[in-house]
């Protein structure tokens, strides 16, 4: 066989292998004009590869990596490939496709770069697989992989479907106007305003005319008419947080209010509907103070139709690097920073601490260090003091380290599971993405209680 008939061979073997693969090629010239295009790229982007070859690459993906951060300009600046950049296109139909990119530059018998190649995998399936094992741990802004809030996770949307009146106990910033923002979200009422009231924040006298409204003439300098937050609540949610500091004299009227739907405001002599579903919180025993003569019976019953009781975030605490990375995500947003999370030694310390705070306090400390942090990933020097000083406390010791075991652990089965991902549930390429072999990947699924699906079933192969 001649030369030229083996070059010929090889390149037709080369084009066979290029069709017969699953994951998009194509290449271009100096000039950014497509020379190739192979199969599943016409099937990725639902582009004929003769509408694509010739045109811009730019034309023809619409990436957001195009405008500023182009994979393949990069490679032939540098010469050095990238492996795996996830990125979106835009296909024929206007769809968003998340894909994964790696790029390599092409050079001609002697050695000088020609263009440049790009293999695209599309992440879809992928996509929708983490947005599902995501959705098992979220609803609405609420995040948690803690066994005590999935139970009020289950239960959430059969409340936000009903009109009862819902309670909802906890420790102060625990997070009760999230969840009764949640409520909202989910209900009948969401297109309806969602109106929060501190009760606690106002003197009674204000707090009543703030909650009722009022009529010009009602009282010294009431000069015009002002609708209350039971109007604006109107078609919505009310949600009354820390009920329990109202007065008794208020509580009166609030009673009348939650049974008879109907309220009079300041100075007027007409009844107004109340049409708002309501929703209240508060941080105190309710029952003790029934029992105390503080808070009326009537109402406390009235109120304690659906009740909702957070966990604080010291009996959740393998919450916290899940809420950690949700505030880094907000925080990068918020900031226009790129920060990549967070040092293994600082979490440890996030969980070795009680949070007496709760979610707000952990959500300020992130804030803070999201100010001092300058570099990729906050570290122990960027958190408070009365969380690093109990690294020197003796009687702490043996708590911090089973805190750091189980941070480890949390880190570990986040690891795996971005692997198995990554890998489409396929244990063995997964392991190897790890560097540890099948049977040690085996046993950590096994200790971490981490169960994934089976990976899906390719031509030629068994699931594993």
């Amino acid at each position: 066989m001649s030369k030229r008939d083996r070059t010929r061979e090889v390149s037709t073997l080369t084009e066979a292998i290029l069709e017969s693969i699953s994951d998009g090629v194509f290449t271009v010239d100096l000039d950014w004009h497509i020379t190739s295009f192979n199969r599943a790229a016409e099937e990725i982007t639902g582009i004929p590869r003769e509408e694509a070859i010739g045109r811009r690459c730019s034309e023809v993906f619409r990436s957001s990596m195009c405008e500023s951060d182009c994979a393949l300009r990069k490679t032939i600046e540098t010469g050095k490939p990238i492996i795996g950049k996830s990125c979106y296109i835009i296909d024929s139909d206007g769809n968003r496709i998340p894909i994964s990119v790696s790029t390599a530059v092409l050079r001609d018998k002697d050695g000088k770069v020609v263009g440049a190649a790009e293999t695209f995998r599309d992440l879809s399936e992928i996509e929708a697989l983490r947005s599902e094992l995501q959705g098992r741990f979220r609803i609405g802004d609420l995040v948690s992989h803690s066994p005590l809030m999935q139970r009020i996770f289950e239960i959430l949307p059969a409340i936000a479907a009903s009109p009862s009146t819902v309670l909802i106990l906890g420790e102060t910033g625990t997070g009760k106007e999230i969840v009764a923002r949640t409520i909202h979200s989910l209900s009948p009422r969401s297109n309806g305003p969602f109106v929060a009231v501190n009760c606690g924040a106002l003197p009674d006298t204000l707090l009543e005319s703030e909650l009722f409204g009022y009529k010009a003439g009602a009282f010294t300098g009431a000069n015009k008419d002002k609708p209350g937050r039971f109007a604006l609540a109107k078609g919505g949610t009310l949600f009354l947080d820390e009920i329990a500091e109202i007065s008794t004299a208020l509580q009166v009227r609030l009673l009348r209010v939650l049974q008879d739907h109907t309220y009079e405001p300041l100075g007027s002599t007409k009844t107004e509907v109340a049409d708002a579903r309501i929703i209240v919180a508060t941080n105190k025993d309710l029952a003790q103070l029934v029992k105390n003569g503080s808070f009326r019976e009537d109402l406390y019953y009235r109120i304690n139709v659906v009740r909702i009781e957070l966990p604080p975030l010291r009996r959740r605490k393998e919450d916290i690097p899940l809420l950690v990375d949700q505030f880094i995500t907000r925080f990068n947003r918020l900031h226009k920073r790129n920060i990549e999370g967070i040092s293994p030694e600082a979490l440890s310390l996030l969980m070795a601490y009680d949070w007496p705070g709760n979610v707000r306090e952990l959500e300020n400390v992130i804030e803070r260090a999201f100010v001092l942090c300058t570099e990729d990933t906050i570290d122990i020097t960027h958190l408070p003091e009365e969380l690093t000083m109990h690294t020197t406390s003796g009687h702490r010791q043996v708590d911090i380290q089973v805190d750091i075991r189980t941070a480890r652990d949390l880190l570990e089965a986040q690891a795996i599971k971005q692997a198995l991902e990554r890998h489409n549930f396929d244990r063995t390429l997964a392991a190897r993405d790890l560097g540890i072999h099948r049977s040690t990947l085996f046993r950590k699924l096994k200790r971490l209680g981490i169960k994934p699906p089976k990976a899906r079933k390719k031509s030629g192969q068994s699931a594993t």
